[in-house]
């Protein structure tokens, strides 16, 4: 008797999806299960962090404008808690509500979707992120620790230091800044920005970039001048501070 080759099932990948509407949720839900994922469901903000830090899903949908608890306060404190600040975050935002997606970008989501939205769309987002969360781009000889005058990231423990004073940064905030230190003296356009921390699948315009190095400059002081604008491609971070 042959027998065949027993091969540990692979676990679906969870998504919990935080929406207050009720036709909303039912049309992502029955979707993303036919895309063959585990689909959590919350129908408000509070819930919807209960349910993040009991099932630790591996992306979150999250709507802005939820009862009980906005988006915007659910988003900062997921980036607030280490054992959920990595979980990839797309963003569902009404069509005219740019300020509060830009809001979301600078508290760390990782994409966004706005409404009106084809769930197709929303699956083929799902995806991207959970391929960049498995497969993050990675340099061969990465530099461990950078040193930027006052300025100090350290790569291995994501940590910066400013004056000796430890940052909080979010984790696109801390991606940006190492690009920048490793290519200072570099103009690098907002796209090739865009495609280095982002990712590929991003599908966020320019203003994403220029919104996050503003946040880097209000936090870092030495950048306001070191991190130069030039007008209609990129930046360029000065060979000295």
């Amino acid at each position: 008797m042959i027998l065949s080759p027993i091969f540990p099932a692979v676990k679906p990948k969870s998504i919990l999806v935080v929406e207050d509407d009720a036709d909303i949720r039912s049309l992502l839900w029955r979707y993303l299960e036919k895309e063959k994922y585990k689909v959590v469901l919350a129908k408000d903000g509070e819930e919807g962090l209960e349910a993040a830090e009991a099932q630790k899903p591996d992306v979150i949908i999250l709507d802005l404008m939820l009862p009980r608890r906005d988006g915007l306060s659910v988003l900062k404190e997921l980036r607030g808690k280490p054992e959920l600040s990595s979980i990839p975050v797309l963003i569902l935002t009404a069509k005219g509500d740019e300020a509060d997606r830009i809001v979301g970008l600078e508290l760390g989501a990782d994409d966004y979707v706005t409404k009106p939205f084809s769930p197709r769309e929303v699956a083929a987002r799902v995806k991207a992120l959970l391929r960049r969360a498995a497969f993050p781009e990675k340099s061969s000889g990465e530099i461990l620790e950078i040193a930027y005058g006052p300025l100090r990231l350290d790569a291995e423990g994501h940590k910066v230091f400013y004056k000796k004073e430890e940052l909080e940064l979010t984790a696109k905030e801390f991606g940006l800044l190492k690009l920048f230190l490793e290519n200072r003296g570099k103009l690098l356009s907002r796209e090739r920005i865009l495609s280095r921390v982002w990712g590929a699948d991003f599908s966020g315009g320019p203003r994403t970039v220029d919104v996050h190095v503003r946040r880097l400059r209000e936090k870092i002081p030495l950048l306001e001048k070191a991190l130069v604008t030039v007008k209609s491609y990129g930046y360029r971070l000065e060979e000295e501070p």
